[in-house]
């Protein structure tokens, strides 16, 4: 059933909506202004998809799990395709996923209906050592060859 409704009643409600719209301001004004809101919102991803990244970074160097920032980061794809889809409804719908506050209120309704278990493990490549004695040494490079004489 969702399937249904995704790729056949919110095209229907897009037509009628582009319809209703067309006949109050033009068709060309209609084009034009779902033509902005495309170029809009993708200006707008852009900016928070950068900004995003950033505070995933800065979650990331602190040693936490950027739970949100990738909830974030999903949110912006999505509305990133909602914007250059064609339509009013998926417009609206695109451009409220732009909002950090609506955002929020997607994570947590989907924190109340999921169940989420996360596990961090140490990554033994990123140590970082605060010791400051240095070794200095030298070494020599070793034909294997040479060993066995």
């Amino acid at each position: 059933m969702p399937i249904f409704v995704f790729f056949i009643i919110i095209p229907l409600i897009e037509l009628a909506l582009f319809a209703t719209v067309s006949e109050e301001i033009g068709i060309w004004t209609t084009l034009l202004l779902a033509f902005l809101t495309a170029i809009i919102g993708g200006a707008l991803v852009k900016q928070q998809g950068i900004q995003t990244i950033i505070s995933m970074r800065y979650a990331l160097d602190k040693g936490k799990m950027p739970l949100n920032e990738i909830f974030d980061g999903f949110c912006l794809v999505a509305a990133g395709a909602l914007l250059i889809t064609p339509g009013f409804l998926t417009d609206t719908i695109g451009f409220a996923l732009l909002t950090p506050p609506f955002r929020s209120l997607v994570r947590q309704i989907i924190r109340k209906h999921t169940q989420w278990e996360v596990s961090v493990s140490p990554n033994n490549n990123s140590r970082v050592y605060n010791d400051e004695t240095i070794i200095e040494g030298e070494y020599e490079k070793l034909d294997p060859d040479d060993k066995l004489r």
